[in-house]
């Protein structure tokens, strides 16, 4: 099939969808609204194997009534490594053995519907952050204190929603890339469907029946603010295309965090740059005192 002719389906799909979108602002606003959360906590495809550091040990534990699985390495104040939506815990596997080799215990784990870990409660192909946050609470019981937790992108919030909604604690926090607001999201995607406010109002209070909180508590900024003051540290790519640098600054600025600006690494290729690993592992390890009060 030609490059042209995919097109025109491609096209001729997302105008039937929109069109949908649209008649149901007026005719089933609910059941549209419904449709449309179906829709925004469906998983992308799982992201296939990539490359794992030797000699770790395999771990399954049990998150709302289902498997998480993941690794971990070493012995020694633990490290959690908290992926993003659409990724896996081995993105971060070039972080494991610099960790491991300063005498931290790494654990990484898979979110639902993600990586080797089974589906959570919001059912097969499907996920969100507070399944994210219970699978990280899950690891945090098993394995114990965290002397960190590095975060990418969505594990950005679902880290800050696991330290005020859950057991997890956390000497230091490291959000690589990471996802500030979620209602701006919410907003292009209520662009890109087409729909309008009556369906917008049914979607916003499908996604607090689903997650059980309110989609604008998905934000990254306001669940810090509840929490008491952890040392961070956020890198951002001023090129990155999926979260925004200037959220990342303004998350930095407000909970005092140590920011650090790539630039040409975009997304995802921060979490294997050497410099971007020397700079987490460095600031894990940082013995400093005054860093553990404000970054």
């Amino acid at each position: 099939m030609s490059w042209s002719k995919k097109s025109t389906i491609v096209r001729a799909r997302n105008h039937a969808v929109r069109q949908l979108f649209r008649s149901g602002e007026y005719v089933a606003p609910w059941r549209t609204g419904r449709l449309a959360r179906d829709l925004w906590f469906t998983a992308p495809p799982r992201m296939g194997e990539l490359p794992r550091p030797a000699g770790g040990e395999a771990i399954e534990l049990e998150a709302q009534g289902h498997a998480v699985r993941g690794w971990t390495w070493g012995e020694g104040p633990t490290v959690y490594l908290m992926h993003g939506w659409g990724g896996r815990g081995t993105q971060f596997a070039a972080l494991v053995e610099p960790l491991v080799a300063t005498g931290h215990r790494v654990v990484m784990i898979d979110a639902p519907s993600h990586g080797d870990s089974d589906h959570g409660p919001a059912g097969p192909g499907r996920t969100h952050g507070i399944e994210f946050a219970r699978a990280l609470d899950a690891a945090f019981l098993r394995y114990g204190p965290a002397e960190a937790v590095v975060a990418h992108s969505l594990g950005t919030i679902a880290t800050y929603l696991a330290l005020r909604f859950g057991w997890l604690g956390t000497r230091r926090l490291v959000l690589l890339a990471p996802m500030v607001h979620a209602q701006s999201l919410f907003d292009g995607f209520q662009a890109a469907l087409g729909f309008g406010p009556r369906t917008r109002r049914a979607f916003d209070r499908q996604v607090e029946a689903l997650t059980g909180i309110p989609g604008r508590d998905f934000d990254a900024v306001t669940q810090a603010g509840h929490l008491d003051p952890v040392a961070t540290l956020v890198v951002a790519d001023r090129g990155d295309r999926q979260t925004p640098y200037a959220d990342a600054v303004e998350l930095a600025d407000a909970v005092d965090a140590h920011l650090v600006t790539t630039d040409g690494l975009g997304h995802r290729r921060l979490l294997s740059d050497p410099a971007v690993v020397r700079t987490v592992v460095a600031f894990v390890t940082d013995t400093d005192e005054r860093r553990d009060r404000t970054a």
